[in-house]
């Protein structure tokens, strides 16, 4: 017989709250004050937490376990998949010696850290976040800014801040998506509504990101270069979000924002270069060792990266890809086996989508890269074993922290947790942040966190009289500052960054920026709910056709995706033979 859940088992929802925040609690003195391990923070965070759904929920063991399991192998698929190929990338670069052509690239066009930063993390790293999201950006940039002698807490840190304004619009724009078909807002109202919330702090993402290198005097000493990378992004955020959709603000911003940076740089430098002080002082900009062909064969790779992640993001491709090889089973023994609040069974489907994963994009770019670089096929295998090697406690750290977030949902702890932060009323708006934050903490995803608090912050907000648009949209918007402290980025940062067993340390050094990130959120939603009201957009309520949606996209004409791919491997061969005749010459 199916279990019933129980939000509010202790017939006090301040009590069953305060409950439910216990392994959160937890996780949160785990990591920034005892500095434990990830891996360890995560396996006893869910133990507690389970203890927890059991005794105080009511939940059955058999279906406690089931959940951590079910979202375990969400971690290892799609996310964990990820990040193994994108390090796998990186580590064959350096391998190669390739990335000391990359190194003297940007040197090139600034030896200064701080621009460094803004272009590889923030805005090279915004384009893998609207192309692919789910720890690509940070896998991505992370390893390229500690390849270039960032210190590792930096090169961590630094990437996780960077990553919070193209997060509501990442991954061809699925959270705004999410959100918008789990709440009944219109998908449309939704996107402009984040783009009236997010580009304040694109703007301000590249300046914070300077004070916390280097500090306020130095951040303002390159203040136009900063202006003009988070300048360029918001107003192209801007307009896209509010004028095309939510599928291609991130995309859209990042290439003007890279290409307006790299020109600015060029015509424009700092009287004084800046570095890490465990650095030598820097003597200008270094002079470029290579030729252009050198310099486009050791990008190349990333360029393959590229150019598959965003055709992984077309919808036609995702579809053929789909009919091509998708494996779904429910997992036995939870799969409806748990009746919601809202009295409906909820399914566990795990869906094994082998070839339309993000990371099996990156694993093509990763194969086309072997001949790219001039790697044998004994060489490639051989990194190979060692980025697994080096992946294998981030791995058990993220498929854990997965499962915590999992068993948070099946369990009802989650819900109990939203509805405590729904009873706040009318300042309901600043708290719908921290509702969104709270999310993307536990599930590492502002998909997943809408997906769980979406239609709360609709009910809420038609409870207290404002614009259900709002909240939903101040979910997302403030969900993505949860990113930077969430336990499965942190993994993925300092497995890129070669940092393992260092979670604690990154914590610690997210955490205050994100609660003040947030908490401007937040201010941000009251003041448009109530002073600057004219910023939400007008929209009518529309029924969300979700079987429509479906079935639409089970019939998306897999001929139209297939082209895409035909393209796909065409330019990306094309690419790799280039780099091979221009960039010919051994790179010592």
């Amino acid at each position: 017989m199916p279990w019933k859940m129980d939000i509010n088992p202790l017939g006090s929802l301040a009590l069953s709250a305060l409950v439910a925040a216990v392994p959160i609690l937890y996780l949160f003195w785990a990591l920034a004050y005892k500095r434990m391990k990830g891996h360890w923070a995560a396996i006893s965070a869910v133990i507690i937490a389970m203890l927890i759904s059991v005794v105080a929920y009511g939940m059955p063991v058999n279906l406690s376990v089931l959940s951590v399991f079910n979202g375990f192998l969400f971690g290892l698929w799609p996310v964990c998949w990820i990040v193994v190929t994108a390090v796998y990338i990186y580590n064959l670069s350096v391998e190669t010696k390739q990335f000391e052509v990359i190194k003297n690239s940007l040197a090139a066009i600034s030896d200064d850290r701080r621009v460094q930063a803004v272009i590889i993390a923030y805005s090279f790293g915004a384009f893998l976040e609207g192309a692919a999201g789910f720890g690509t950006p940070v896998a991505i940039s992370a390893a390229m800014l500690a390849g270039l002698g960032f210190n590792p807490i930096y090169a961590a840190g630094i990437c996780l801040i960077a990553n919070t304004a193209p997060v509501a619009f990442g991954a061809i724009g699925i959270p705004i998506v999410v959100g918008s078909a789990v709440s009944g807002v219109d998908m449309m109202a939704m996107s402009k509504m984040v783009g009236r919330q997010l580009p304040f702090f694109s703007i301000v993402v590249p300046f914070y990101m300077a004070v916390v290198m280097a500090g306020w005097k130095k951040a303002v000493e390159i203040w136009p270069i900063l202006l003009v990378s988070g300048g360029s992004f918001a107003l192209t955020q801007f307009l896209v979000s509010n004028y095309i959709g939510p599928y291609l603000p991130d995309i859209l911003s990042s290439i003007v924002s890279i290409i307006a940076t790299v020109i600015f740089a060029k015509i424009w430098h700092p009287k004084e270069s800046w570095t890490f002080e465990h650095e030598a002082a820097a003597t200008g900009r270094a002079k470029l060792e290579f030729t252009a062909g050198q310099v486009f064969r050791a990008w190349a790779p990333f360029i393959l990266l590229s150019i598959f992640v965003a055709a992984w993001g077309i919808k036609p491709v995702k579809a053929a890809l789909d009919q091509l090889l998708t494996i779904k089973f429910p997992i036995t023994g939870l799969d409806k086996e748990i009746i919601d609040h809202l009295g409906k069974p909820k399914p566990a489907v795990y869906i094994f989508n082998v070839l339309s994963a993000a990371g099996t994009a990156i694993l093509f770019a990763g194969i086309l890269s072997i001949p790219v670089m001039g790697a044998s096929i004994g060489t490639a295998l051989r990194v190979a074993g060692r980025t697994l090697n080096q992946l294998k406690w981030p791995i058990v750290t993220i498929g854990t922290i997965l499962g915590f977030a999992y068993l948070y949902n099946f369990s009802g702890m989650a819900i109990t947790l939203g509805y405590a932060f729904a009873s706040t009323g009318v300042i309901f708006p600043f708290f719908a942040a921290f509702l969104g934050w709270l999310g993307v903490f536990m599930t590492g995803s502002d998909t997943s966190s809408n997906a769980l608090f979406g239609k709360l912050q609709e009910v809420t907000a038609r409870q207290i009289g404002i614009d259900p648009v709002l909240t939903v949209a101040t979910n997302s918007s403030g969900g993505v500052f949860g990113k930077m402290i969430s336990p499965q980025s942190i993994a993925v940062a300092t497995a890129a960054t070669g940092y393992v067993g260092h979670e604690g340390d990154i914590f610690r050094f997210t955490l205050k920026h994100s609660i003040i990130l947030t908490f401007l959120m937040g201010v941000l939603a009251m003041l448009q709910a109530y002073v600057f009201t004219w910023m939400i957009p007008h929209w009518e309520q529309v029924v969300q056709a979700a079987a429509a949606a479906a079935k639409s996209a089970a019939t998306t004409p897999s001929t139209e995706g297939l082209n895409y791919l035909i393209i796909t491997f065409a330019v990306s061969i094309l690419i790799v033979i280039i780099s091979r005749v221009v960039g010919r010459g051994a790179v010592k």
